[in-house]
This record gives structure tokens, C-alpha cells and sequence, in this order.
């Protein structure tokens, strides 16, 4: 039991600093420069972003941290932890594509094989473990949200 326990404070440290270097890396062009661009109303407002991404890290971090749980020996678990280690590294450039080199389409790019990386996430999180896929199914919708509002963004701009 106390293994497991730190299984998912190491998984939730992990994503959220991921999320937290993210948020610092890009932090003076978001304010500055994504400020400046035409956007969608339905634009959300930064403290809704910030409010979003920490629960949104902090449940893939218990996510990974279900899957973590099962055993790192087991072929689907690295598969798993595989994939929510890539999907990770998209979701930080994505942020950096988009924010800190400043280019939407780019960026869209970026995020559509972000979308594509989780799809394959869930799933094998799913073999491991049901709950843990459930845990990012709002992760999943809040990036084709964030991805629809790229693609206007790059749009109107």
C-alpha cells in the first residue's frame, strides 16, 4: 500500500511540474503576445485556464499513477506509461510551438498529433486499468477544445 502511494505522488509531482514548466516557459508571450490576437468569444479567461490545466495535470497524474500501481513489469504497463510520457512531451510543445514560438498553425499541428498520441493513451491505459482512462477522458475534451480554439485563433489571426 505504501508503495503504491508513491507511486501516485510521483506521477502527480511529475505532471504537474511537466504542466508547471510549461505554464513558466511560455508565460510572457501568453500574456503578451496571445493577448494581442483576435480570438473567438468563447475565448476563456487566463485564471479558467489556469484553474483547468492544474486539475487536468493533477488527474493524469493519479491516472498514470493507477496504471503505475499495476506493476512496471508488465508489458502493458509500459506501453501505457510509454504513451503518457509521449503524450506529455506533446502537450509541453504544444505549448511551446504555440505560446513561446508564437505560431498557430504550428501549433495546431502540433496538437492534432497530441489528440491522436492520447487517443492511443487511453486506450492502453484502458487495458491496465478502466478507471485510469476514465480519469482522462475531461483531459481529452479540454484538448479538442483547446484545439478547436487554436485552429480559430490561427484563423482569425
Amino acid at each position: 500500500m505504501k508503495k503504491k502511494l508513491v507511486y501516485f505522488c510521483i506521477a502527480i509531482t511529475i505532471s504537474l511540474a511537466i504542466g508547471a514548466l510549461s505554464g513558466f516557459a511560455t508565460q510572457g508571450s501568453a500574456y503578451e503576445w496571445y493577448s494581442s490576437l483576435k480570438k473567438p468569444g468563447y475565448n476563456p479567461t487566463p485564471w479558467v485556464f489556469t484553474l483547468i490545466w492544474t486539475i487536468l495535470y493533477a488527474l493524469m497524474g493519479l491516472s498514470a499513477g493507477l496504471v503505475l500501481a499495476k506493476g512496471f513489469h508488465h508489458v502493458w504497463v509500459k506501453s501505457a506509461l510509454y504513451h503518457f510520457g509521449l503524450q506529455l512531451l506533446f502537450n509541453a510543445l504544444w505549448a511551446l510551438v504555440f505560446f513561446g514560438s508564437q505560431n498557430p498553425f504550428w501549433g495546431l499541428l502540433v496538437i492534432l498529433c497530441l489528440l491522436v498520441i492520447l487517443l492511443f493513451t487511453i486506450k492502453w491505459f484502458n487495458v491496465v486499468s478502466k478507471t485510469a482512462a476514465f480519469l482522462l477522458i475531461p483531459y481529452f475534451l479540454w484538448i479538442c477544445f483547446i484545439a478547436l480554439l487554436n485552429y480559430r485563433i490561427w484563423e482569425l489571426n
